[in-house]
């Protein structure tokens, strides 16, 4: 197949719309659905992530990719149970026996709010305990290098048989030059063919020079999900996951505070007080995700208001207060932060600590790095100069 033509592009009155190679045929394969122009844009950018990701860290990879940027992604390792509770997959059947599953449950429960109607890549042949998992969740579409007779059983079942499934051939290499047009006017590039690994975190410029194995390898899950998210970007990461994406933000600063939101969240969530919220049994997944994003941040609706809380909970649950949360927080560290750009003042430094962030990769180069510097030596954090930025439109 050398084309695929599309129902429409970004939006419907974008006509026509199409994928299609110079030279060559396209790489995948459609297995179930009609994949839309932002379908195709969140897979492909997707699978790049997760098939560097395995091939930087030798692990089963999985993200979980909306409006061309990760919410997360993470390598599979095993949950611990409170995260297993606060993903929602406590009751998931031979979850620990399949590191896909697990890496699949890390990427899609990070920010579950986000995740909302994703597109998934997974680095490996998908099996049928993450088809499970995945069949569970309101979701566009998954890409992968392969499925199993039985995993695709389960996904072709998804939406009424309209789920997007798509089979990418994982020995596909593009061409090293990349073109795109914007306004009639078309842009040339090399490919970011730039290689992260553990190689790009040895120019460490703290006083603190200390870099634990756990840290390099979140370190790296961070730099390379940053690779594939909208600049500007700034990712934590903590136990082989990305657990805060700030993305597309015109200040660094902002960038910093909107991720380190998402990972005081994503940490909250693991609370006591919120693993146990006693919700109605009728209460769909994505209304609890709002739910518990209300419980802990207070949005646009008061859950534990009289008339609200008999919608969502079977008893009245106690507030969850600042107190608590800040003493929660404190207590936090070992969080590792990636920044697609130098850091222009201490300020984002100041931010990260408030998040347990005690690792940190960023390009350097900014005229106040002496600033960044002694405001991560203040905190005994160690920081990493990588010499080269991300960023990616």
């Amino acid at each position: 197949m050398k084309e695929l033509e599309l129902k429409y592009g970004c939006n419907p009155n974008q006509k026509p719309s199409r994928i299609f190679m110079e030279k060559g045929e396209l790489p995948i394969e459609i297995l179930c659905g009609k994949p839309g122009y932002i379908n195709f844009l969140d897979a492909f950018n997707a699978w790049q992530l997760v098939k560097e990701l395995k091939s930087a860290t030798g692990l089963a990879s999985a993200t979980s990719f909306k409006h061309v940027s990760p919410t997360s992604a993470a390598v599979g390792t095993v949950l611990p149970e409170k995260l297993k509770k606060a993903c929602f997959v406590a009751d998931a059947e031979g979850l620990d026996d399949s590191p896909l599953a697990c890496a699949y449950a890390r990427a899609r429960g990070t920010d579950r709010q986000c995740s909302f109607g994703d597109f998934i890549a997974l680095s490996d042949k998908c099996d049928a305990v993450t088809a499970r998992l995945i069949a569970k969740e309101v979701s566009d579409g998954v890409i992968a290098p392969d499925y199993s007779d039985e995993a695709l059983e389960i996904l072709k079942k998804k939406r009424k048989g309209n789920y997007n499934i798509v089979k990418i051939d994982p020995d596909y290499v593009p061409e090293e030059r990349e073109r795109k047009q914007v306004f009639g006017i078309t842009f040339e590039q090399g490919r970011n063919n730039f290689k992260i690994d553990e190689s790009l975190l040895s120019n460490i410029v703290t006083k603190n020079k200390i870099l634990p194995e756990s840290a390099k390898r979140d370190l790296i899950v961070s730099l390379i999900t940053l690779k594939y998210t909208q600049s500007n970007s700034v990712c934590f990461a903590y136990d082989g996951q990305a657990i805060g994406v700030g993305a597309g933000q015109q200040s660094r600063i902002h960038c910093t505070r909107l991720a380190g939101g998402k990972a005081d969240t994503w940490f909250l969530r693991q609370h006591e007080k919120v693993l146990n919220l006693p919700f109605i049994d009728t209460l769909g997944r994505p209304e609890r995700d709002n739910v518990v994003d209300g419980y802990i941040n207070k949005n646009e609706e008061d859950v534990l208001a009289d008339g609200n809380w008999q919608k969502y909970f079977k008893t009245r649950p106690e507030p969850f207060t600042a107190e608590e949360i800040r003493a929660y927080l404190d207590k936090i560290t070992g969080v590792s932060l990636g920044s697609d750009a130098f850091f222009p003042f201490g300020d984002n430094i100041e931010r990260a600590k408030k998040s347990g962030v005690s690792y940190v990769a960023e390009p350097g180069g900014s005229i106040r790095d002496d600033l960044v510097i002694e405001a991560c030596d203040r905190y005994g954090m160690v920081m990493a100069f990588t010499g080269m930025r991300l960023f990616h439109h």
